[in-house]
């Protein structure tokens, strides 16, 4: 087989019918008459040129998604400037809100090479409030998954601006400082939890994620600790689930007390979490307390049971 630098893009191009008038699924079908023809590297290659010059939106999300099977650092350029749009000059048919599903495709599989350069234009989607909120999404969601501390201070301002207009924005932003782990996040996250809420309040799931966040960092600090303790109270069910995982986490004598007093949450669910929360603290004998005692509702007693019976045929 040829070279890269033998091949010649241009031809390989009008053969598969790149940036021409036709069918996209026709389109497709000749660029996977292609992997029996060249290599993996020269793939990689022909699939990032084409990039720089199709138009179609199916043809362009079947590229990056081919790249990102490979994960190779060659491809971050001409993927970053999709993204960005850069140099990419879209058929007149088609205006940019056309491209939102390639460029959503374009930051999972930018993060998915785990190349820290790639930090500045995920950032600089993501702080542009005029743009696309599924791309600022997609975004915030790589920086996450990448894991660079670059970020945390952008994150953090998206967490706590109130006049966001996605909340969905602020919980993802919440979910990647969580991945992160960056201490620096704390205070902006118990901030959230800080805020009165209904249980209808939109903001409902951006504490969700606040405290699932602050589960991963487990923080040792008051402000924290009393958050999460005031989070048992929300009227969310998923709310008090999520305060239970993270203060299992923090393993306390006085986390396994407030976990305890769970167990007579008014929700099923609630209930349930808990048992399982003390049944990791503490082993078994949590478990035979709360079968043996008559305060605990039929619900704990039934999850205590299968936890002990499925401990019973792990020994077996």
């Amino acid at each position: 087989m040829a070279d890269n630098k033998s091949l010649d893009f241009n031809i390989i191009a009008s053969d598969c019918l790149i940036a021409e008038e036709a069918d996209s699924e026709k389109v497709v079908e000749r660029l996977k008459a292609l992997k029996d023809r060249y290599s993996e590297m020269q793939l990689i290659a022909i699939f990032n040129y084409f990039l720089k010059i199709e138009y179609r939106s199916e043809v362009l999300c079947w590229l990056i998604k081919e790249l990102d099977k490979y994960k190779d650092s060659s491809s971050l350029a001409p993927l970053t400037e999709l993204l960005l749009m850069n140099d990419h000059t879209p058929n007149a048919n088609y205006d940019r809100d056309y491209y939102t599903n390639v460029r959503v495709l374009c930051a999972k599989a930018i993060s998915n090479l785990k190349d820290h350069e790639s930090v500045h234009a995920l950032l600089y989607c993501l702080n542009n409030k005029d743009e696309n909120y599924k791309i600022r999404l997609s975004c915030a969601d790589a920086l996450g998954k990448l894991g660079d501390k670059y970020a945390v201070t952008s994150l953090i301002d998206v967490v706590g601006d109130e006049e966001e207009k996605s909340v969905y924005i602020r919980e993802s932003a919440a979910v990647a400082l969580g991945l992160i782990g960056d201490m620096r996040a704390v205070d902006s996250l118990v901030k959230v939890l800080e805020r009165q809420t209904g249980i209808m309040d939109k903001f409902t799931y951006l504490k969700e994620k606040a405290v699932e966040a602050l589960c991963r960092l487990n923080p040792n600090n008051d402000r924290a600790f009393n958050a999460l303790k005031n989070s048992l109270n929300d009227e969310n069910p998923q709310v008090r689930i999520n305060t239970i995982e993270a203060l299992m986490e923090n393993g306390t004598e006085e986390a396994f007390s407030l976990i305890k007093k769970m167990l007579a949450d008014e929700d099923e669910e609630v209930q349930k979490n808990a048992v399982i929360a003390l049944y990791n603290l503490s082993g078994s004998d949590i478990l035979k307390e709360i079968l043996n005692s008559s305060q605990y509702s039929k619900v704990c007693k039934e999850e205590a049971r299968e936890i002990l019976d499925n401990e019973d045929d792990v020994d077996e």
